[in-house]
């Protein structure tokens, strides 16, 4: 399962184009209905490994900072609830075991602290959202804790893209730069936290 979730990201980045502006105008072209459509592709995006950052931005484009994060939050948050359930249901027999490399840390640090690492996950832009998601449902992780933890740690990074988006269609390059510090700011909260824990551990070892 992890190897076809790793194939399946590495074709939807590397082998498919997606013109971000093509996909704003093909989402714009529902109308009043065009909120529903960016909605319910959100949602079923991590089935079809379309990247998630793409969609992010041609919503900002489409809706603007403010309703574009707001759409792409209850998107993101339904689609990453489809696939913690698809992967508790097809994986029950996985998660008796143990995976390796990546996965098999993230499995581990979930399992031990669901929450928190959900949050961190979430918060990190290094990491890829649906796998994240494939494996907080095989680990032994609460819904109620995946979900939470995936609701609050959408948030930044979600207005960061949606913001990004919103810049770039307005043409003000000030805007544009605005948005470029914001995105750079908010993919550096993560980074910050983990150094900070890092300090930290590595502290209470010496004591």
């Amino acid at each position: 399962m992890a190897v076809a979730v790793g194939l399946a990201v590495w074709f939807s980045r590397s082998v498919l184009q997606f013109d971000v502006d093509s996909l704003r105008s093909w989402i714009l072209s529902f109308g009043l209905w065009a909120p529903v459509i960016y909605i319910a592709a959100y949602t079923i995006r991590p089935l079809l490994f379309f990247p998630a950052s793409i969609l992010s931005l041609a919503g900002g484009l489409a809706f603007g900072a403010w309703m574009g994060t707001l759409y792409t939050v209850l998107g993101a948050s339904l689609g990453a609830f489809l696939s913690f359930f698809v992967a508790r249901k097809l994986g029950a027999g996985l998660g008796k075991g143990k995976w390796t490399g990546n996965t098999g840390k993230i499995q581990s640090q979930m399992e031990q602290n669901g929450f928190f690492y959900v949050l961190l996950f979430r918060l990190f832009p290094g990491l890829s959202f649906d796998l994240v998601s494939y494996a907080a449902g095989v680990a032994k992780v609460r819904f109620s804790s995946f979900a939470l933890a995936t609701i609050i740690g959408i948030i930044p990074g979600t207005f960061a893209l949606n913001f990004l988006g919103s810049s770039f269609i307005s043409g003000n390059p000030k805007m544009v730069i605005l948005g470029i510090i914001v995105f750079s700011i908010v993919a550096g909260i993560p980074l910050a936290v983990q150094k900070r824990r890092s300090r930290l551990n590595n502290s209470a070892s010496k004591t």
